[in-house]
């Protein structure tokens, strides 16, 4: 997870009606995340050649009061699959941003990495893992930016989509050696070319876990 610090006027445009941006101490981010699908299943059925495969996506945060309840969630900006029959579905039946690209991924007990190439460059994102920290401690950065357990999709019109994601707390890992060369002005707009400049607030490196996301509900129209 690459943490960059950004402008509140950049992401204000971009929430879902119903959602505030989450901030953290007057801090706005935007986050650039690498991570694998294992075992995947839909309504508990494994789809052939779509159980294993990479993800990459840009996301920030947002918080929405309800019911005297505090959820604080994700939107994504655009999230990258290897598989084109991924990225119709989501597309077409839930408007989620995805694009399908050539992906490929190296892990080991000591490095990961995850590239992708959709035409314009080939981008890679890239991290040592070194010694085991933990789950984040409460109230800490990295609890910040892992402890958000709901997506917030803006849909055409005035809709937003809401859905709630489980998952057991993460352990972390030191990083080293953390290396970026993504086409940010190509892949997401203009309007993140500065970011290629910019150094990451931080950047965090999880062990993930099994997760269950649940089907969506409006809530805004």
């Amino acid at each position: 997870m690459i943490n960059y610090e950004v402008p509140r006027s950049l992401l204000e445009s971009r929430l879902p009606i119903g959602t505030e941006l989450d901030l953290e101490d007057g801090r706005c981010y935007v986050s650039l995340v690498g991570f694998m699908f294992l075992d995947t299943r839909v309504l508990g059925i494994p789809i052939p050649f779509h159980v294993n495969f990479e993800e990459v996506n840009l996301r920030f945060y947002v918080v929405r009061q309800t019911a005297g309840e505090t959820r604080r969630g994700v939107v994504f900006i655009k999230e990258i699959v290897p598989r084109s029959a991924i990225a119709a579905v989501a597309c077409l039946l839930y408007d989620e941003p995805y694009v399908a690209a050539p992906m490929w991924n190296y892990r080991n007990d000591d490095r990961v990495e995850y590239g992708w190439s959709t035409g314009r460059a080939a981008n890679s994102i890239k991290a040592g893992r070194g010694a085991k920290i933990g789950v984040p401690e409460d109230g800490s950065h990295a609890e910040f930016i892992i402890e958000h357990y709901w997506g917030y999709t803006r849909r055409k019109g005035s809709r937003t989509d809401e859905y709630k994601v489980e998952h057991p707390k993460w352990d972390l890992y030191e990083t080293l050696n953390v290396e970026i060369d993504v086409d940010l002005s190509g892949e997401y707009g203009e309007e993140f070319a500065f970011l290629r400049r910019a150094d990451p607030y931080s950047v965090l490196l999880a062990r993930g876990s099994e997760i269950a996301v649940y089907k969506g509900a409006k809530i805004a129209d």
